[in-house]
């Protein structure tokens, strides 16, 4: 099966980058490029990728406005947004609207595997599917202050490294709260955790 992802940004750089990167994984087979959302929703209809990202901010048509005439005219479109952080109330908005989650445009080659993976699995849990656009059920978990700080930073698309800098703590500390937030979410990656964490109300 041929597995194909639309990467959509107005910059050439970030498209360029995201395309090499998906193109060192196995499972991608084509990659293709749009530089606008209006360019995305022309040609969604006409090569059907099995992923879009989707850049939240970009002239013109924005990605969040993108999402939801793409999700609305093609339900079962599956778009991760794209951002580095400075758009939290955008990327919140398109997962309402139906993006299946987020991934920050410095993801390492790792974490774009991982996330991949779980967004091409037909039966992965993703925060933001259709049919999960309310708050998950429940009584929401409790977090740390460290927890909060570390997926306030996620939030921000900073890296593991970066988190660690601003707190004052190892990158292996950080990774050890992240660990735990990400279990105390039912997240398995930050995508999840951030879009879980907009769901519960711990970002705004």
């Amino acid at each position: 099966m041929t597995t194909t992802v639309l990467v959509c940004d107005d910059s050439p750089a970030v498209r360029e980058s995201f395309r090499k990167s998906l193109s060192t994984l196995s499972e991608i087979e084509r990659v293709t490029a749009a530089g606008s959302g209006e360019e995305v929703l022309a040609r969604y209809p006409l090569e059907r990728p099995d992923v879009v990202l989707l850049d939240v901010q970009m002239p013109g048509m924005g990605g969040v406005e993108a999402a939801k005439r793409l999700v609305s005219s093609h339900p079962d479109a599956t778009i991760v947004m794209l951002t580095m952080g400075e758009d939290v109330d955008g990327v919140s908005e398109a997962i309402e609207d139906g993006a299946r989650g987020y991934m920050a445009k410095n993801v390492s080659v790792e974490e774009l595997a991982s996330t991949m993976t779980l967004v091409l699995a037909s039966n992965a849990e993703l925060p933001g599917q259709r049919g999960e656009i309310n708050r998950p059920g429940g009584r929401p978990p409790v977090l740390t202050e460290r927890e909060q700080q570390v997926l306030d930073g996620m939030s921000r698309g900073r890296s593991n490294a970066e988190i660690g800098r601003e707190l004052f703590l190892s990158e292996d500390t950080v990774k050890t709260h992240a660990r735990r937030l990400f279990r105390k979410l039912g997240a398995s990656d930050r995508a999840q955790a951030v879009a879980f964490g907009f769901r519960w109300s711990f970002l705004r």
